[in-house]
């Protein structure tokens, strides 16, 4: 039995995390962390993570990106293997969980859902089959509340089709702060906010005459969930610390 320590436990994600392990045989929370304590759940909830001390094999990470630095602090200093599904992470916090990466074990994608992760690897075949023939853009739709835009998995997307490409590409957020025509050399990602969208990313490929898009839809947040479950029973038997991915996963 893996036992987590579950990371923004009082959270739309956090209550989404719970659902799951009770339907699972292969894993367990033992304790949670979040900046409110209440309501009560079946495991201790703490504040303060110097204040945990529950023995647990991996922590997943749903919070907030404000919520990094005491999770690498504990997580290193434990030695706890890490599975980092927060969005939202700035450069310099994104160079942090990579840096950490060098001490414990971390599993850290954009995107938890396999169908997400298998959209990026067809992209990547597509764009390196058709080559600077086509444009490319992205557009990715989300709920009201989501605060970051673009999504971290556009940009993951973004950054898969660019490692194929046969020369370098720059993102084109906002069009309309620049009137001339589209580069060749530029992918296009738009964004969305609206309702209760749970996550929707489309991919168009643009030529003469003829259209090609990949699109995902994610129908509930359990996707996610899932992944991240699998992603803490698969980094509880790791030992090497470098960054692990879905594609490890797989």
């Amino acid at each position: 039995m893996v036992r987590i320590i579950l990371c923004g436990c009082q959270g739309k994600m956090g209550h989404v995390i719970e659902s799951c392990v009770a339907e699972r045989g292969d894993c367990e929370i033992v304790a949670g962390f979040d900046i409110v304590k209440e309501p009560a759940k079946p495991y201790p909830v703490y504040t303060d993570f110097s204040d945990c001390k529950e023995e647990a094999d991996v922590i997943v990470d749903f919070s907030n990106p404000a919520s990094l630095d005491g999770l690498i602090a504990y997580a290193t200093g434990h030695q706890l293997p890490l599975v980092i599904a927060t969005t939202g992470y700035s450069e310099e916090q994104t160079k942090k969980i990579h840096e950490a990466a060098t001490k414990v074990p971390v599993f850290f994608s954009f995107n938890m859902s396999l169908g997400v992760n298998l959209l990026a690897e067809l992209a990547k075949k597509a764009a390196a089959f058709l080559g600077d023939q086509f444009d490319i853009e992205i557009v990715e739709k989300h709920h009201n509340r989501k605060v970051d835009a673009p999504s971290g998995t556009a940009l993951m997307l973004a950054d898969e089709i660019c490692s194929v490409l046969p020369e370098p590409h720059t993102y084109m957020y906002d069009r309309h702060s620049v009137r001339r025509k589209r580069e060749k050399t530029e992918i296009g990602i738009s964004s969305v906010r609206g309702g209760t969208i749970v996550g929707e990313h489309e991919i168009i490929f643009a030529g003469r005459d003829e259209i090609i898009e990949l699109k995902h839809t994610a129908m509930s947040r359990e996707i996610f969930a899932v992944g991240a479950l699998n992603g803490a029973v698969y980094m509880a038997g790791v030992k090497e610390p470098r960054i692990y991915t879905m594609a490890d996963l797989l």
